[in-house]
Order: structure tokens, then sequence, then C-alpha cells
């Protein structure tokens, strides 16, 4: 059992991570030791390193494997900063971001979904990383600034005020547009506050509470 498990884990990285472009060591690494198993649904545990977007409930989904890494790669966390993860989910992201970042501090909707999360980053003696619940487009504000931003579900257009939680210099990562052609895309600010924006993939992820496009109307 082990031997498959393990077996799977590197098939993992290397039939669907690496050729994705995710070549970072630093990241290869984390997503070779965090127990992604550990983190997906009971009910979709055989299929934790297959090549898709898992269910956790709610309506919500699991990033596939591949486009962690690009998150991963395209934000570069370093040891000494501080990140801002919105749409926590199972925890498994958060738990690599903590590996590769000082701190991480998640934001997640569901109730039940940041308890559970918390719960395996305690179980996979991750201190530094901690989940709150709140719903981060209308009813949270953060009370200081981090270097990176992470965010997990689509966002139609990326709200203002997130800018202002990052950092001068900072960088956040989003997949934003309108589905099923969303961009993953890389925010990042120049010296003098400008912002500056890279897409890096398409993708289609389900829409953030609050941040869903505008509906339009027609006679």
């Amino acid at each position: 059992m082990t031997l498959n498990v393990e077996l799977a884990r590197r098939n993992m990285i290397a039939q669907q991570v690496r050729p994705w472009d995710v070549l970072d060591e630093r990241v290869l690494n984390v997503l070779s030791a965090m127990r992604r198993e550990d983190f997906v649904a009971a009910a979709t545990r055989n299929l934790a390193f297959a090549d898709l977007c898992l269910p956790l409930g709610h309506g919500e989904v699991m990033m596939k494997p591949v486009v962690e890494g690009r998150v991963l790669q395209a934000v570069d966390p370093q040891p000494g900063e501080s990140v801002l993860e919105i749409g926590s989910g199972s925890g498994f992201l958060t738990a690599c971001l903590a590996r590769l970042a000082g701190e991480v501090f998640g934001i997640e909707q569901h109730a039940d979904f940041a308890a559970a999360a918390n719960a395996r980053l305690d179980a996979a003696g991750i201190a530094n990383a901690r989940i709150e619940t709140a719903e981060a487009v209308h009813g949270y504000t953060p009370k200081r600034q981090f270097d990176v931003m992470v965010v997990t579900g689509a966002v139609y257009e990326l709200p203002q005020h997130w800018f202002g939680w990052i950092k001068p210099g900072g960088r956040i990562f989003a997949i934003a547009g309108q589905s099923p052609a969303q961009c993953a895309t890389l925010y990042t600010q120049a010296e003098g506050g400008a912002w500056s924006a890279t897409t890096l993939f398409e993708t289609d992820l389900a829409y953030l509470r609050n941040a869903e496009p505008p509906q339009r109307f027609s006679l």
C-alpha cells in the first residue's frame, strides 16, 4: 500500500506536474513531500494523485496537481514572506505554501472546511499556517498587509480593494475572467506602485462568492 502511494506520488510529479512546465525544484520537492492523500475527501482518496479536480463539498473542488504546481511556481513564496490565501479548501495548497513561505493566513467561507483544514495542518505538523472563516470579497478586511496573495477560486475581475492588502512590490495570483475561458494571472507591483498583469494559462474554476460575472439583462 505504501509503495503504491509513493509510486503514484512520483508519477504525479513526473507525468503531470513536470510536463506542465513546473520545473522549480523547491516546488517539486514540496509537492513530493506533502501527503496530498491526507488532504482529500475519504471518498476520493484513491484519486488523490489523478489529473482531476476533486470534489470537496459545497460545490467546491480541489485544484488539479498541475495547477497547484503552477500556482506555487508563479508566486514563488520565499521563507521570510507572508502569504494570504483566499479560499483554502482542503488545506493542501495552504500546507505547500507554508513549507515555502514564512507564514500563511487562509480565508475560507465554509466553516466546516476551515475546521477540517486546520486539523489537517496540525496533523501534518505545520505550525506557520492558520485558516479563518470569512467571505473574502465583501466580508473581510485584513489587519495587515501581505507579501503574496493566492486566490484559489475564480473572480470575474479582481476586486480593487484587494490590491491594498499587498505590500509594495508584492504579487497576487488569481484566476480571472469569463468562464469557460478564464485566465490564471500573476499581478505584480513594480517600483512606484504600478501593477502589471501576466497571463500564465487558461483554466476554468467555480467563482468565489460575490466575485461572479455581473448579470446581463436583455429585452
